[in-house]
């Protein structure tokens, strides 16, 4: 058994330890919010964007993971989820939890950013609708509620 700490819940998994934690969220805890794609598999370890695709489930025991299903429970969250509503980003809306969860670790840690720190920050996270233009125009409108 493996002890995890999900969206603050105290947890424990049976999987072997080399599972990836994408897998876990999934398919163990049923946290269907966070996908396969790129990007689209972002979660929060420690409050730092990680890719749970590439990350064994071992390597995250004892740390604080944070998904999509919470992410509205933070100031940051909630802007960023307004922003993006607001701006009506969302087409297909596969890779969003992904690009929220992005967004949502660079607001945490700079409040202004520029179009470098958000293409910086967002990068990695593919959107097949291309709705990169809206997306960063929802970066700003958050971080603009913020201030």
């Amino acid at each position: 058994m493996i002890s995890l700490t999900v969206n603050g819940k105290k947890l424990s998994v049976d999987a072997s330890p080399d599972t990836p934690l994408l897998w876990v969220l999934r398919d163990h805890l049923h946290l269907t919010g966070t996908k396969y794609g790129c990007g689209a598999c972002t979660v929060h370890v420690d409050g730092a964007p990680q890719r749970s695709c590439a990350i064994p489930v071992s390597m995250v025991a004892g740390r604080a993971i944070t998904t999509i299903e919470s992410a509205d429970q933070t100031k940051v969250g909630k802007a960023v989820q307004a922003a993006w509503q607001k701006l009506d980003v969302v087409q297909c809306g596969y890779c969003q939890s992904g690009q929220i969860m992005s967004a949502v670790a660079l607001l945490s840690t700079k409040r202004k950013p520029t179009d470098a720190d958000i293409d910086e920050a967002m990068g990695g996270n593919l959107c097949r609708c291309a709705t990169y233009q809206r997306i960063r125009a929802a970066i700003h409108e958050a971080a603009k509620s913020l201030a």
